[in-house]
């Protein structure tokens, strides 16, 4: 008994390993009637991808896509009879063998391993020609035997996987270059590099054999999703769902394409197979206009029906991007991707797309397939009515404060041989107001200067924009320090050529930096587009000369701005402070008039800007009052001066001999005598 067992476990462990030397990934097996003499055939058929077996009395004939290693007909014994036959393929060691009776031939040594998939044809049957019997195939893991039907011809379309592993490793090498563009090859690669290699990876998901009518390649970063068009669904709108995405800023989308669009590719291809492809892009790396438009999530939607372009649909190709809710100042717009712009590497426009805005998403219906995105746009919260009110008032404040700093400076200029005591404080008025004055001219002149298309008179331009805006800051500043020394400073030293000093710091620093910008880069001044919406719809650009990198406007201008307006308000808390410890009843309008100009000199309703960035009825009165107040400051300077001197001239008092004398600002800070009265 015991006998028996060992047997039986020996016969059981001869079996497991008996089997595991079978690592066979395909098998075909059949019984061939040889009724005469007859020969074996093999051919190489690399064009369709198709293993063929096929039975006459004369041969036996089999067509793989594998090379023949060195002959293509091999000998049958001679008996005439029934032989069973087995063909095998071993992927992993690229064999494709022939087992006949008790005969073996290896019918290629090239079995390439990245073939998979195989899919039996109908058994075909001919007329004459005898059948083969006891029919079956296996194929994958597991290799369970499928009885077939009695046939002269077989036949198995097998698919060529290396294509998707080539695919897969592009996807990797553009998700890589998207990441690190200066990585792969240690120097700066072209901006289009990465766009030519998706348009070439566009290609090979074209052609891509896989099973089903839909598959999906890619990683998080890159993902491509093939759709196979079949009559059955070219008659009806064709829907695709993206998977929802926890943690990103857009949780999926949703694209349907119409039917027109698949009749009008069906017109097209005839018969052929027909595919959409769907890149899902979370880069916004390959996507980058001159302006730095910022695209929602960085998601970028790609569609293409075959390899033409699409455009003019009688219906709207039809994409849903799911968010979060947007903030209340951005505005969401569906744009396309224009590889045929002015720009070298391509821009976002929005012509034959229309946006639909809801809560939590964004819907694009859009005439054309290309590449889709979502715009975040500062919400047009002005109407372009309002637009054209404040560029009136912009120019006629700008021409009038020019002029009324003209005269100022010249009653300045005249006034300052009668009170010695004031020369410097008048020298600084000056200085201001002619730097006020080359502001309103500049500004007047940017947009000509544009317009004449020449690219060095633009750039002089530019810079003497911001040579003017600069040198304004700068004696404002100047306004403050004077202020400090009228108040705060209680005893007074003498500072030899003081304001040469101050002309150097006034002028000196403005043309330093505006020329190490300058020298850094020449294209930092330039041509500077500004989109201005009328609508949602509907955008012109305003060109104007001034700085091309807003990093440098918003780091030098708007930060040397918030430098000098803290400074300066110090000083007017300091000169309120000062008139509240020494006030003395009924002067309190010369006290207010005093407090009005020192904050036009100091540049104080400037702070207006710091408003801007609130919305709705409360940011349009900021923007009309910024507008207003800054434009006319030359002019409402001028009006404080002859307030001042008629305010003297009619109480006849020595306390305001003149403007100047006491600088409308200066306070006698002792307590022995009153403040400016």
């Amino acid at each position: 008994m015991m006998d028996r067992l060992l047997l039986a476990l020996l016969f059981l462990l001869q079996r497991v390993d008996g089997s595991s030397r079978h690592t066979e990934d395909f098998r075909f097996c059949g019984e061939r009637s040889q009724t005469k003499k007859s020969n074996i055939t093999y051919q190489m058929r690399p064009e369709n991808n198709i293993i063929t077996i096929e039975n006459s009395a004369e041969m036996l004939k089999i067509s793989a896509p594998f090379p023949p290693p060195r002959l293509e007909n091999y000998s049958v014994p001679d008996n005439l009879g029934n032989y069973r036959f087995c063909l095998y393929w071993y992927q992993s060691n690229g064999i494709f063998n022939l087992t006949y009776g008790k005969s073996s031939h290896t019918l290629s040594t090239k079995a390439h391993p990245s073939f998979n998939s195989s899919n039996p044809s109908a058994p075909q049957n001919k007329s004459g020609v005898p059948v083969l019997s006891k029919v079956s195939y296996a194929y994958g893991r597991g290799l369970r035997n499928t009885s077939l039907s009695s046939a002269a011809v077989y036949s198995f379309s097998i698919h060529d996987i290396s294509k998707v592993h080539e695919i897969e490793e592009k996807l990797r090498n553009l998700e890589n270059s998207m990441k690190n563009p200066n990585k792969a090859t240690g120097r700066k690669i072209s901006a289009n590099t990465p766009y030519e290699r998706l348009l070439h990876l566009e290609s090979d998901l074209r052609q891509v054999v896989f099973e089903g009518e839909r598959e999906t390649f890619g990683t998080s970063t890159v993902r491509a999703t093939v759709l196979k068009i079949g009559s059955s669904n070219a008659s009806q709108d064709l829907p695709f769902m993206s998977e929802l995405e926890v943690g990103r800023e857009v949780h999926g989308f949703a694209v349907n394409l119409p039917r027109t669009l698949l009749a009008q590719a069906k017109g097209r291809r005839g018969n052929a197979e027909r595919r959409v492809l769907l890149m899902d892009i979370n880069s916004q790396a390959l996507f980058q206009d001159q302006n730095g438009s910022r695209v929602l999530g960085e998601k970028v939607i790609g569609i293409t029906v075959g390899n033409t372009s699409v455009s003019g649909l009688p219906q709207d190709v039809v994409l849903k991007f799911f968010h979060d809710q947007l903030p209340r100042n951005v505005t969401p717009r569906c744009v396309f991707w224009d590889v045929n712009s002015s720009h070298a590497h391509g821009s976002w426009k929005s012509d034959g797309c229309e946006t639909e805005m809801g809560n939590n998403q964004t819907v694009c219906h859009c005439n054309h397939l290309t590449y889709f995105a979502v715009l975040m746009m500062s919400s047009p919260e002005i109407d372009y009515i309002h637009r054209e009110y404040l560029t009136i008032i912009t120019y006629i404040g700008c021409v009038i404060s020019a002029v009324a700093s003209l005269f100022t400076i010249f009653f300045f200029y005249c006034s300052r041989r009668k009170h010695r005591d004031g020369t410097v404080n008048i020298y600084i008025h000056m200085n201001l107001l002619g730097a006020i004055f080359l502001l309103d001219v500049s500004f007047l002149l940017t947009e000509h200067l544009a317009s004449i298309g020449s690219e060095a008179a633009c750039k002089a331009g530019g810079m003497f924009l911001h040579l003017s805006l600069l040198g304004c800051l700068t004696w404002m500043g100047i306004e403050g320090y004077n202020l400090y020394r009228l108040v705060v400073e209680v005893f007074k030293t003498y500072v030899e050529h003081f304001m040469l000093k101050l002309c150097l710091v006034g002028w000196g620093l403005p043309i330093f930096i505006v020329s190490v910008i300058f020298l850094a880069n020449q294209t930092n001044y330039g041509l500077f587009h500004i989109e201005v919406f009328e609508s949602l719809e509907k955008s012109t650009n305003a060109t104007i000369c001034w700085i091309t990198v807003p990093l440098i406007h918003n780091i030098v201008n708007l930060g040397f701005f918030s430098l000098v307006f803290l400074f300066n308000a110090a000083m007017l808390g300091a000169m309120v402070r000062e008139i509240l410890r020494q006030r003395n009843r009924g002067h309190e309008l010369k006290h207010a008039l005093v407090l009005l100009g020192l904050s036009l000199v100091l540049g104080i309703p400037w702070a207006l800007a710091f408003f801007s960035f609130s919305s709705g009825s409360f940011r349009l009165v900021i923007i009309y009052l910024f507008t207003i107040i800054n434009t006319l400051q030359g002019f409402l300077i001028f009006l404080w001066y002859w307030t001042m001197v008629l305010q003297v001239r009619k109480s006849k008092s020595k306390s305001y001999p003149s403007l100047n004398n006491s600088d409308s600002t200066r306070l006698q800070v002792s307590t022995s005598r009153t403040n400016a009265d």
